[in-house]
């Protein structure tokens, strides 16, 4: 079991990313002047996009989270130096590897980009003719294993790089479809509760087969435990997105597993030029940045940040509720996007405006507030939101319904 007292030794153990600077011609005062120069331009206003308060959740399309501190002084920090691209991520896999009790990781285009750069390396290994052809994947083992009910767009991420999918329903099919040509097993760990092979009885069907095993848990921090438990449950390689619970660069993610497949995969990945994953290009400002990140995460205070959220969605719950037919639940979802999340409806012969109609007007309102939802319910999580966000959202709410 994970425990923070744990968290704060491996931590105190490996120096920071402020460790890593070196005796660069700017200065940290030159750094963050620049930085506050940035800052006092307001480019959104410039351009005449809106923002809006997150009530919604880590969606691409509201790009993802907001960093920390820590994490944009990382990015700026990397600015600042040139160093040898392969020697930083060598470096930086083996510190998060380190922090993550794993074998080896790096740091990669999102988890989209972790898929592919991990499913091109099982199929590779360190052989640099197939590397140089994927995704021309004839004459290799090329074939992927997974569940239907784990049939999603994102399974594009391995059709991408040359793999071909045979889609299972029980653990008998995955067994009967195993052949000379199967390559690995992937598992989508949001779908946890829809496929009839859950992750232990799936990490052992590879393992008794010889076959890699490969689980996308792009949106499933928090919890934190998360981070650790999959690679050692069994997973070869574990995929997780950068930019959303964990807070690091919208476009970066995590690849973590088994150190043979890890560096297959970087064979694909620039510097080098000539391959599958020349466009999956991280740069150093994003590797610092998720690392600093991934440190600043697993150093929270876990326990206190879910009272944080639960006090949240209690005052927008209670808010909602004092509104004369509107009922509200509470709820966590068992797998992504695992924090205190809450669903909104009414009676609409009392509350006279659709789900759809409340959902417009705030988001068109003063501020704009983001929410998720269907034709019944306004949906809202609290924990993209920056604190204090959460009253005003309260109101907002409170006032839409209200005056319906």
């Amino acid at each position: 079991m994970l425990t923070r007292r744990k968290l704060l030794k491996t931590l105190s153990s490996v120096p920071v990313v402020g460790g890593l600077v070196g005796t660069g011609l700017l200065t940290t005062n030159m750094m963050h002047a620049a930085v506050e120069t940035t800052a006092s331009r307001n480019f959104f206003k410039e351009l005449g996009i809106r923002t809006f308060i997150n009530a919604a959740g880590t969606y691409t399309s509201m790009t993802g989270s907001l960093m920390s501190e820590q994490v944009l002084s990382a990015i700026t920090y990397g600015a600042t130096e040139y160093v040898d691209l392969d020697e930083l991520q060598d470096k930086v896999g083996e510190r998060i590897a380190q922090l993550l009790e794993c074998e080896y990781a790096t740091v990669t285009s999102g988890a989209f980009g972790a898929m592919s750069i991990g499913t091109a390396g099982v199929l590779s290994g360190m052989d640099e003719k197939i590397v140089a052809r994927l995704p021309d994947s004839s004459g290799i083992k090329n074939e992927i294993i997974l569940q239907e009910a784990h049939n999603i767009g994102y399974s594009k991420a391995l059709t991408n790089v040359g793999a071909k999918l045979v889609w299972v329903k029980t653990a008998k099919d995955l067994e009967k479809a195993i052949n000379k040509n199967t390559a690995m097993l992937w598992f989508l760990n949001a779908n946890t509760e829809e496929g009839e092979i859950k992750r232990e009885e799936f990490v052992a069907l590879g393992k008794k087969h010889g076959v890699p095993t490969f689980i996308d848990c792009a949106a499933d921090v928090p919890p934190v435990e998360n981070l650790f438990k999959f690679t050692k449950m069994g997973f070869d390689l574990v995929a997780f997105s950068g930019g959303k619970g964990i807070r690091g660069p919208q476009s970066a993610g995590l690849l973590l597993g088994k150190r043979k497949y890890i560096e297959a995969a970087r064979m694909h990945t620039p510097p080098r030029g000539t391959t599958i994953g020349r466009g999956m290009k991280v740069n150093k400002e994003e590797v610092l940045g998720m690392l600093a990140a991934l440190e600043t995460y697993l150093n929270k205070d876990h326990d206190a940040e879910w009272k944080l959220w639960e006090s949240q969605i209690k005052l927008i719950s209670d808010s909602a509720r004092s509104v004369k037919g509107v009922e509200t639940e509470i709820h966590v979802p068992p797998h992504a996007n695992h924090v205190p999340s809450l669903r909104i409806k009414w009676d609409e012969n009392v509350v006279k405006i659709t789900a759809e109609e409340a959902r417009k007007k705030l988001k068109d309102g003063h501020p704009s507030i983001a929410t998720v939802g269907n034709k019944d319910t306004i949906g809202i999580t609290t924990w993209m939101m920056i604190p204090g966000q959460e009253r005003i959202v309260a109101q907002r709410v409170k006032e839409v319904l209200e005056n319906a």
